[in-house]
């Protein structure tokens, strides 16, 4: 039975279980991708991400198709469904027999054998009704958005009140996108004009981003970017992620702490750029820290330290002994959802409030190493304003010995209160915030 379906349907339905156990999209992929050949990957890849992006009007349509709740329905049954239905919308080189019969054989596979009659019968009718539209009869606005981006409503009325209900849908509608792949070229391995130079005798498409002044957009050429990635001439980031390293600035000789480091794209980028500088990489455990250790290895970078330590705590480091620090603080990565869809389901907005306490915390301790006249740099991958906004209305109001200050970027990405924020949307990177501070 297995050998009726593709390894590229088999690793796409065996990760979005682990994911359903909890496992992050970028981990299950990498697992299970490892073995195929590049269009089996490239397929596997489209399938989980494309699952997940669509979740919610999936399940709508499943729920109509089969005129049942999609919670009544076995987890093996869920996952071969939502393939199939995702496969007949989204797929259109896919042929309507293959995603049929190769869903049937999945559940089979799950030892769900039962269910086979049943998913060839949902499957079925799903090719005979192509144009179902499970938002066409929904009157609420809100509710519609929801559907037609496939979000919960919740997250949709949060981003409604923010920033407005046209902003949220357009912000909702550019996280079902798949992003362009966004490098910078590793300087301590080799110069910019040779790295390009290969990517573009491969085919690759490059332009460079009006975003990070290091950043460059990548289409294409997928082998030569893999490679060039794994002996470390580049490195994959999005253009955002590069901006925060960017507006740290690091000058010569000067000591820099990343108080949240793993796993060490902006760590290495600081070091790289830090001239005769080091850089103390800290985080709350050894096997993340192993991360940027892998990476500043492959990078040839000798000026980063690392350290454990948890940044909720109080430290036994120095006060006032950083010239620069960085808290790119962990949050919900609501401006990461195209790159991690499941983030979407798994968020509640308790744990909105709850990170935005901890990130406080982390600031707070943060700031009490910098030393006179230095800068604190506070940043997340979160769009939501009590992550933001409401974290640096609060860290000033109870430290009087720093100031915010400006922060010299494209004007199109600073806020009205002189913070950066970045989307997805408008500037087709992922949502981050940044804010600066001077010690006084």
């Amino acid at each position: 039975m297995t050998s009726t379906i593709s390894p590229a349907r088999v690793a796409a339905f065996e990760a979005l279980k682990q994911i359903e156990d909890g496992k992050f999209s970028s981990l299950a992929l990498s697992q299970q991708e490892i073995q195929l050949s590049p269009l089996d990957r490239a397929l596997c890849h489209e399938l989980v991400m494309g699952v997940l992006r669509w979740q919610l009007q999936l399940d709508c349509i499943i729920e109509h198709l089969a005129q049942r709740k999609i919670d009544s329905l076995d987890p093996p049954v869920i996952r071969a469904l939502r393939l199939g239905i995702y496969q007949l919308r989204f797929l259109s080189r896919v042929p309507f027999s293959a995603a049929v019969n190769e869903s049937v054989n999945l559940v089979a596979r799950a030892r769900v054998s039962s269910a086979r009659s049943f998913v060839n019968a949902v499957l079925r009718r799903a090719t005979r009704e192509p144009d179902y539209s499970p938002s066409v009869n929904i009157s609420d606005p809100l509710e519609r958005i929801a559907v037609e981006t496939s979000h919960p409503r919740w997250l949709i009325e949060r981003w409604s009140r923010a920033f407005g209900a046209e902003p949220a849908g357009a912000f909702a509608r550019a996280n079902n996108e798949t992003p362009l792949t966004a490098i910078r070229v590793v300087s301590s391995i080799g110069d910019e004009e040779t790295a390009l130079a290969q990517l573009r005798s491969s085919g690759a498409t490059l332009s460079r981003s009006e975003v990070a002044a290091s950043a460059w957009r990548v289409s294409g050429a997928a082998a030569k970017l893999r490679e060039l990635a794994v002996t470390g001439a580049i490195y994959i980031q999005d253009e955002a992620s590069q901006l925060v390293a960017e507006i740290v600035n690091a000058q010569p000789r000067e000591r820099v702490l990343d108080f949240c480091a793993a796993p060490g794209g902006k760590t290495t980028m600081i070091a790289e750029r830090a001239e005769n500088g080091s850089v103390l990489a800290m985080d709350i455990s050894e096997r993340r820290l192993a991360l940027v250790a892998q990476t500043a290895e492959l990078h040839r970078l000798r000026n980063i330290e690392l350290l454990v330590g948890d940044a909720a705590s109080s430290l036994s480091l120095k006060n006032e002994s950083f010239d620069r620090v960085l808290v790119d603080a962990p949050c919900s990565g609501t401006g990461t959802l195209r790159h991690n869809p499941e983030i979407r389901w798994r968020l509640t907005e308790n744990d909105i409030d709850e990170l935005a306490k901890q990130q406080l915390r982390f600031l707070v301790n943060a700031s009490m190493l910098v030393k006179r006249g230095g800068r604190l740099i506070y940043s997340t991958c979160s769009v939501e304003p009590e992550e933001n906004e409401g974290v640096v209305e609060q860290f000033l109001s109870v430290s009087d010995s720093f100031q915010q200050v400006s922060i010299p970027v494209n004007p199109q990405l600073l806020t009205s209160s002189g913070t950066v924020r970045t989307w997805p949307h408008r500037d087709g990177t992922d949502g981050f915030f940044v804010a600066a501070f001077r010690r006084i």
